[in-house]
């Protein structure tokens, strides 16, 4: 099979595409044919050395992948040859197939495509994780979406409004901002324009944001967490600037706030149950039109390293997809 490789930390442009053996899948495994494979923010990282986790070399990145299924550990039983799923793989998904842990794929629907499924798990299962287990958000509270022109922003603004919240979308550009809108954001701030926390306050009558959801860190957390209501929470999400910021936890506890972690990827794993209703809810929301993954590039298999660059300089609206097949 072909598969982009990684075999020293490095910029994407020291990937390489090779012919390499087939995976075999472990009893607790699943063989995927990728037809797909989104491309998220980690991918950057991990490619260099930056992420928390550190593959052996040569390894393939690529966190999520959509395809169908060709082979089934003795194991797994929710699962058979021949199934169209989604998959979390954490890396390994830049390459035509790629062996998953059985808890980590999921059927997908007659409905949805392979490039929407490839550019759907990571995005709307964090933010949905997010938004319902992390934040509790409520219908009528007001939600801040900062990056909202990313995917996991835009998934935020999409599942934000199905849950009945104001959403309020911040990004740097008008251009991204015309795509949150899109996406039904209710106010706009172009924080590259005006002061996010002035802006905030004018929208929310000087009560500021009941939930922040901020994938971007830096500067940008600094304003957002004096722009919280009372009783208010910030989803920690990531930190596309570049920069962990640090907290004065009096703002905290001047607001009565919780600064709140997200972490996808283990809650899948330590609450299955949960994840798979949450998934329940997605998959039924997108059948109703409310939630449309927007993929605004792709790029073949051999092309994976700019794929990864456009994301890296964040020049990247929605999500981008390796179409392997």
């Amino acid at each position: 099979m072909k598969a982009v490789l990684c075999k020293a930390f490095g910029p994407a442009e020291t990937l390489v595409l090779e012919e390499i053996a087939s995976p075999e899948a472990k009893k607790n495994e699943v063989l995927l044919e990728v037809h797909a494979a989104g491309v998220n923010f980690p991918d950057t990282l991990i490619i260099e050395g930056k992420y928390q986790f550190k593959p052996p070399f040569p390894f393939s990145p690529g966190g999520e992948a959509s395809g169908v299924v060709t082979a089934v550990g003795e194991k797994v039983s929710h699962l058979k040859v021949g199934d169209r799923v989604m998959a979390l793989t954490g890396w390994g998904s830049f390459a035509e197939e790629v062996a998953v842990p059985g808890y980590n794929v999921m059927p997908i629907p007659a409905s949805m495509d392979f490039a929407s499924a490839a550019a759907f798990g990571m995005t709307y299962g964090t933010s949905m994780h997010a938004l319902k287990q992390r934040a509790n958000l409520q219908p009528g509270e007001t939600l801040l979406v900062l990056g909202a022109s990313g995917g996991v922003g835009l998934a935020a603004v999409e599942i934000g409004k199905a849950m009945g919240a104001k959403v309020i979308a911040a990004a740097s550009s008008a251009e991204k901002l015309d795509v949150a809108k899109a996406a039904g954001a209710d106010e706009l701030i172009n924080y590259s324009e005006s002061n996010l926390k002035d802006e905030v306050k004018r929208l929310t009558g000087g009560q500021g944001a009941d939930v922040i959801y901020d994938p971007v860190g830096g500067d940008l957390f600094d304003a957002a967490i004096r722009s919280i209501a009372w009783n208010g929470r910030l989803l920690v999400v990531g930190f596309a600037s570049g920069r962990i910021p640090e907290l004065p936890v009096n703002l905290a506890l001047l607001k009565g706030a919780a600064v709140v972690g997200v972490f996808w990827g283990a809650f899948a794993q330590r609450q299955p149950q949960d994840n798979a209703a949450n998934f329940q809810q997605l998959f039924a929301w997108h059948a109703e039109g409310k939630l449309k993954p927007l993929v605004s590039q792709t790029y073949p298999l051999a092309q994976a390293a700019e794929a990864i660059n456009m994301l890296g300089q964040r020049k990247a609206v929605g999500k981008v997809v390796v179409q392997v097949r």
